[in-house]
């Protein structure tokens, strides 16, 4: 298994919607999307405007994204395609996302659904991420310090 992380190009936005439309826990639909304000046109822009999109790819083959704000200092998405979970994947594109984070920021945060029952909040916790609070509903936020 050969595996390349690589910076997002806007020619990849259709992969990435791909990617994100795939998973089973946190599934969002291309039109639920829309309606959070996520387009294709608004990942080009976002593209456009900085490197803030990672793609692992496996033998060539896209199969995990994430992105960030830069100017937030907020992990904003993490997705791998539940065929290619367990790989490590996820724990090297957040190796990537945080040192760009860390180059503008001293603590970082994301939100994800805080129920019990999602596995990304074990994963977050693993690589160092304290839980901070709640956020909206059944969201949490998790933050992490450049020296921990």
């Amino acid at each position: 298994m050969q595996t390349l992380i690589r910076a997002a190009t806007q020619d990849d936005v259709e992969t990435l919607f791909a990617i994100r439309t795939s998973v089973v826990q946190n599934h969002l639909s291309v039109e639920q999307m829309a309606d959070l304000g996520i387009t294709p046109q608004m990942l080009a822009d976002s593209i456009r405007a900085a490197p803030c999109v990672w793609i692992a790819e496996v033998d060539g083959l896209p199969v995990a994204f994430n992105m960030v704000d830069l100017a937030e200092g907020e992990v904003f998405a993490m997705f791998v395609l539940p065929t290619h979970e367990n790989l490590g994947l996820g724990r090297q594109l957040m190796a990537v996302a945080e040192a760009a984070l860390f180059e503008h920021h001293d603590r970082l945060f994301l939100i994800t659904d805080g129920r019990d029952e999602i596995r990304a909040n074990g994963f977050y916790q693993r690589l160092g991420w304290v839980l901070a609070g709640q956020a909206d509903g059944d969201d949490v936020r998790y933050e992490k310090s450049r020296v921990q």
